[in-house]
């Protein structure tokens, strides 16, 4: 699984938030505990001072003093123990509570023996949901509802094309560097197939971020300009750069320009050199992208990218005529 280092600092921020909680809560069950038990507090302080005479003895060469510790502190501990249910506490009462109940060991720090625990697994998951603008959409768009019933023809096999290969893209992911390319009339499933992949990539733990043309170069004139704002913006755009996956849903709807031009560019070209995958959909057709876009991203796109058309009816108006006759 593979996180930018600042999707990762802040996963292990939320760690230190739960690891701040819990010392909370158990020095506020020790406080109700002393509170109520005037004498739990004095047994405490009788195992600190058995401990130190022990130590001192055993360093004076006494080889029965460590037996004779944990006979003491078994001692203590049993009165202790004691005290808790005489005043009707839990046994476990004074344990750390954490918030993974699964697995204890890690103790909220994420890991176990060094190995990433499945709540910290989760948490990437949950946290590349968040980030990458995509939730609710992929609740409903994803390889588990994919249906060919809208195709036939040379559309069904156009479709069913781009199927196949957004399925070796995502099955192929960490092994090959690919690039997609969508492109077709509106509403014959472009930006489905890509929330199809990016749900499977989250869902093994890549990061994939999604925006919207308009939103992408908001964001990247927003960094350039807004100089306010640029620290809050910093993370998010360089996240651009460096997560696994970048989605460009519907290129050719926000009003392009020469810094639109030169940013589009910036931003395929510096992905490719790192070997960042990246999807594109749009309703332009190749000649259109063409003449819409410097001749550097055409060429960029063509050469690098591996290319869909898709074609047939707009899915989203027939469904919607469906939904109006019943």
């Amino acid at each position: 699984m593979s996180l930018t280092n600042a999707q990762y600092d802040t996963i292990l921020h939320q760690y230190e938030i739960k690891q701040l909680k819990s010392r909370r809560e158990a020095e506020r069950r020790l406080a109700c505990v002393y509170d109520r038990i005037p004498g739990y507090r004095d047994l405490e302080d009788m195992v600190a001072a058995v401990s130190v005479a022990q130590g001192r003895k055993l360093l004076a060469g006494d080889e029965e003093a460590m037996e004779d510790l944990r006979d003491s502190l078994a001692e203590l501990s049993g009165r202790k123990a004691q005290l808790l249910e005489d005043a009707g506490f839990a046994p476990d009462y004074l344990e750390p509570v954490y918030e993974c109940p699964d697995c204890q060991d890690c103790k909220d720090t994420g890991y176990v023996e060094g190995e990433k625990c499945h709540c910290f697994k989760q948490a990437m998951i949950t946290l590349l949901y968040e980030q990458s603008n995509i939730r609710e959409m992929l609740r409903t768009e994803n390889f588990d509802t994919l249906s060919y019933e809208y195709y036939e023809g040379e559309d069904l096999s156009r479709f069913k094309n781009a199927v196949r290969t957004c399925r070796n893209f995502v099955k192929n992911f960490n092994s090959d560097y690919h690039n997609l390319f969508f492109y077709g009339t509106v509403g014959t499933g472009k930006s489905f197939l890509s929330g199809c992949v990016a749900k499977e990539l989250i869902e093994s733990g890549h990061s994939v971020i999604y925006f919207s043309t308009t939103g992408l170069f908001d964001l990247l004139s927003k960094n350039s300009f807004d100089y306010k704002n640029r620290e809050e913006l910093r993370e998010t755009y360089a996240d651009l750069y460096q997560c696994d996956l970048l989605i460009i849903d519907d290129l050719g709807t926000e009003l392009t320009n020469q810094f639109v031009t030169s940013q589009l560019f910036a931003l395929l070209n510096e992905r490719h050199m790192g070997k960042k995958a990246t999807i594109i959909s749009t309703n332009l057709s190749l000649e259109e992208l063409r003449n819409r876009y410097s001749d550097r991203i055409f060429s960029r796109i063509t050469s690098h990218y591996e290319i869909c058309k898709l074609s047939g009816q707009d899915i989203r108006m027939y469904k919607k005529r469906l939904m109006n006759r019943k």
